[in-house]
C-alpha cells in the first residue's frame, strides 16, 4: 500500500493494512483469488464456456476527465446476468464506493436491440439478457481523483485502475477479462503489466482473470520511459509529467539498483516484466500491484536531497510488496470479497515490516547514507515538520500508542487510518509506523538470540518459501517461522508487542547495533540557561485560514489540553495583545514554563478565555545516531546489518 500517501484528515504516518462482516443479506462476491489462480487448477472453470470478457476504453474529450467503456459480457445462455463494481482496492483498506463515478449504463443485444437494465445495488445491475449468448453494455466513468488507488484522465494522461473502471459477471467462474484502448490522437502510447492480447495489435491486453485485470493499471499518455534489465527481465519507469525538471535517468539508474539489492535479497525475481508508474503531479503516494506499482511526486522532487529520498524511499517500499504482500501475504487477504471490508490483524507485517525494509534497501544498494537511513522519513511539505522524523520519532510523539494495540490498528484499518480526524492522534496508532518500529526490534532480537547468526532477513525468506502459495499465512504461522528462525519462544514478546499498549523497549536493539538516542538541543554542554531561557509551550497544532489562527490539533498531556482548546477555536490575543496569524509559537516562546496566560479566543463565533499554564516542549529524545562508543564486536554487527 502506500507509505507517504495523505488518506482524508491528513494522518501524522502513512499512509506506507479476516474475517467479513456477518450480513443476511449480503450476496457474496469471491472471484478465485490471483494466487490460486496461478497455482490452482479449477475443474469449474474447466467444465464451462470461458468466453472472455472484452472491454474497450475510449477517451473522445479527455479534457472532460471522463473514460468511456464498452464491454461484451458473456452470460452463458441465461435469462439475467448480474453485473457489479469493486467497493475498495486491494492494498488501500477504505470502501470507496466507486460506483458512484458510473453513469449512463445502458445495455444491448450484439443487434443492437435495447436490454432492461435495472440497478439492484449500490454497485450491481442486473441485465434481461433474454437467453442471449452475450450482452454489450456501455457507461461512462468520471475520473478526477488524482490518488493511486482512483482513476485520473486529462487532455495530458490517463491513469486507469481496475477497481474503480471495469464491470464484470457476479457469480461468474474465472473468466479471461480482454482490454483494448483507442488513445486520443494526441497521445502516443498505452502502458500496462498486463501481457498483449494475441494478435499483435496495438493497445490490446489480456488478463487471465479479474484478479489479475484488478491488480494491473493502465496508463495512457506520451510518457518517458527508461528501460533496464535484471536477470534478463525487462522493467519500465514510465515518468508522466517530467517537464524538464526530473532527472528521468538518474532515477532510473537509481530504481534499478533498488530492484538488484532486493533480488539479491529474495534470490530471484517472480515476474517476467515490470512497470514502475511514476506520476510526477505535484501529489503523493504509491500502491503495489503483482508486477508494476503507482507512484505519485512532484516533478521537482530530484532536485531536493530530501524530496529524492521520500521517492527512493517510495520506491524501495511499494517494490517489497512484490513479495511480501502480492505473494506473501495474510491469509485473510485473498480470496477477495470485493464489495465487504476484510479484516486482518497481520498489516503489522504487510506494511510494517515493508516499511521497515524499505529505507533499509535504500542503505544497502548504497543509495544513502547511514544518518539518512537512522533520521527516518524527510518532512513532508505542508506537515509542519522541520527535519527528518524515524518511526521511533513518530511513535512516541503520537498519544494514540498508550491506547491502541498494533494488531488492533491493523483490524480497525477500515474505521481508522484512512478515516482520519482531529483526535486521531490521540486514539490510534499506525500499523506503518509501529509495524516499523516493531519488525526493527524483532530483527535485534532474532540476531540477538541466534548469536547473530539469523535475522528478519532469514524469517522473511522462509514465511515466503513456507506460505507464498495460494493460502497465505496465519498470525500463529507467522510467528511459528520467526520462532524457528530464531531458535527460542518469542510469544510473550509479540503479545507485549502486538497485543499491548506498553511502552517498547529499545534498549537491546540500540545495543546491539551500537545505536543511542541523541542528546536534547539543551543538553548541559550547550549555552548557558541564563543566555538561553527556557520557552513556554502550549502544545498546540495552529494553522493560518484566511488570515485567522486557527487551532488544528490539540493532543492529550499537554497545557493547551489541559486548558480546553478545541479544535476550530480561533486564537486571537494572549492578555491584551493580540496575536499575529503566523506568530503563535513565537509569542507564546516569549513566556515562560509555569506562568499562566489569558488567551483570547473565538468559539463558532462567541469570544471566550481560556486561562492555560503554559509547560515546556518535551526534549528531542527520540532521534537515532551512531554511538561514538560502540565496540568493535557493536560495529561489526550494525556493518552486517546495514549490509556493508
Amino acid at each position: 500500500m502506500v507509505r507517504g500517501s495523505s488518506p482524508p484528515g491528513s494522518p501524522p504516518d502513512p499512509p506506507r493494512a479476516m474475517s467479513r462482516p456477518e450480513d443476511p443479506d449480503a450476496v457474496t462476491i469471491l472471484p478465485l483469488s490471483l494466487f490460486a489462480a496461478l497455482t490452482m487448477p479449477n475443474p469449474i472453470a474447466e467444465a464451462v464456456d470461458v468466453t472472455p470478457v472484452r472491454y474497450t476504453l475510449r477517451f473522445p474529450n479527455p479534457e472532460t476527465h471522463y473514460v468511456e467503456v464498452e464491454a461484451e459480457i458473456p452470460t452463458d445462455g441465461k435469462d439475467a446476468v448480474e453485473l457489479f463494481m469493486a467497493t475498495w482496492t486491494p492494498g488501500s483498506y477504505l470502501i470507496r464506493e466507486f460506483s458512484r463515478h458510473v453513469e449512463g449504463l445502458l445495455a444491448k443485444s450484439p443487434g443492437d436491440e435495447p436490454l432492461r437494465v435495472e440497478k439492484v445495488r449500490k454497485n450491481r445491475w442486473r441485465i434481461a439478457s433474454e437467453g442471449l449468448d452475450r450482452v454489450i453494455v456501455s457507461y461512462r466513468v468520471y475520473c478526477r481523483e488524482m490518488g493511486v488507488q482512483t482513476n485520473w484522465v486529462d487532455s495530458s494522461f490517463a491513469l486507469i485502475n481496475g477497481a474503480p473502471t471495469f464491470l464484470s459477471p457476479a457469480d461468474s467462474p474465472p473468466r479471461p477479462h480482454e482490454v483494448a484502448v483507442e488513445l486520443p490522437s494526441t497521445w502516443t502510447r498505452s502502458i500496462t503489466g498486463l501481457p498483449d492480447a494475441p494478435g499483435g495489435s496495438p493497445n490490446r491486453y489480456v488478463a487471465e482473470n479479474y484478479d489479475v485485470l484488478v491488480d494491473s493499471p493502465l496508463y495512457a499518455g506520451n510518457p518517458s520511459v527508461y528501460e533496464f534489465q535484471v536477470d534478463g527481465i525487462p522493467h519500465l519507469l514510465v515518468n508522466e509529467g517530467e517537464a524538464g525538471v526530473w532527472d528521468g535517468p538518474k532515477s532510473a539508474r537509481d530504481a534499478e539498483a533498488i530492484v538488484r539489492a532486493q533480488r539479491d535479497f529474495w534470490g530471484s525475481l517472480p515476474y517476467d516484466r515490470y512497470v514502475f508508474f511514476n506520476l510526477l503531479t505535484e501529489a503523493g503516494g504509491g500502491l503495489e500491484h503483482r508486477n508494476s506499482t503507482v507512484l505519485m511526486t512532484s516533478k521537482w522532487a530530484t532536485r531536493s536531497r530530501p524530496t529524492y529520498l521520500s521517492w527512493l524511499f517510495l520506491v524501495s517500499h511499494e517494490y517489497f510488496h512484490t513479495w511480501n504482500v502480492k505473494r506473501l501475504r495474510p491469509v485473510e487477504l485473498g480470496p477477495f470479497d470485493y464489495e465487504n471490508e476484510v479484516h486482518t490483524r497481520s498489516l503489522w507485517v504487510a506494511e510494517g515490516i515493508t516499511s521497515y525494509y524499505d529505507r533499509l534497501f535504500v542503505r544497502r544498494a548504497g543509495l544513502c547514507s547511514v544518518e539518512e537511513f537512522l533520521a527516518g522519513d524527510p518532512p513532508r511539505p505542508g506537515s509542519g515538520d522541520d527535519r527528518a522524523k524515524s518511526d521511533i520519532e513518530r511513535l512516541q510523539e503520537t498519544p494514540g500508542r498508550l491506547v491502541q494495540p498494533l494488531e488492533t490498528s491493523s483490524f480497525d484499518a477500515w474505521i481508522k487510518l484512512y478515516r482520519r480526524d482531529e483526535n486521531s492522534a490521540n486514539t490510534s496508532i499506525s500499523y506503518y509506523t509501529k509495524g516499523a518500529v516493531v519488525a526493527f526490534l524483532l530483527d535485534a532480537e532474532i540476531r540477538r538470540a541466534s548469536g547473530d547468526s539469523k535475522s528478519l532477513d532469514d524469517v522473511m525468506r522462509l514465511a515466503f518459501e513456507r506460505h507464498s502459495g495460494a493460502r497465505g499465512f496465519t498470525p500463529d504461522q507467522f510467528r511459528a517461522v520467526v520462532a524457528e528462525v530464531a531458535g527460542i519462544d518469542l510469544d510473550p514478546w509479540f503479545e507485549r508487542a502486538l497485543q499491548s499498549t506498553e511502552e517498547l523497549d529499545y534498549g537491546p536493539a540500540l545495543d546491539w547495533f551500537g545505536l543511542r538516542f541523541s542528546e536534547p538541543d539543551d543538553a548541559e554542554d550547550g549555552p548557558s540557561a541564563d543566555d538561553h531561557p527556557a520557552k513556554g509551550w502550549l502544545g498546540l497544532d495552529t494553522r493560518s485560514e484566511g488570515g485567522r489562527l486557527v487551532v488544528s490539533g490539540v493532543k492529550r498531556g499537554t497545557p493547551g489540553f489541559e486548558a480546553g482548546f478545541n479544535v476550530g477555536d480561533e486564537i486571537l490575543a494572549i492578555g491584551a495583545l493580540r496575536v499575529p496569524p503566523d506568530g503563535f509559537a513565537r509569542r507564546v516562546g516569549l513566556y515562560r514554563p509555569g506562568e499562566t496566560v489569558s488567551v483570547l479566543i473565538a468559539r463558532r463565533e462567541q469570544l471566550m478565555r481560556l486561562d492555560a499554564t503554559l509547560g515546556q516542549a518535551p526534549p528531542d529524545r527520540w532521534r537515532l545516531e551512531l554511538n561514538p562508543d560502540a565496540t568493535p564486536e557493536q560495529v561489526a554487527r550494525r556493518s552486517r546489518w546495514l549490509g556493508e
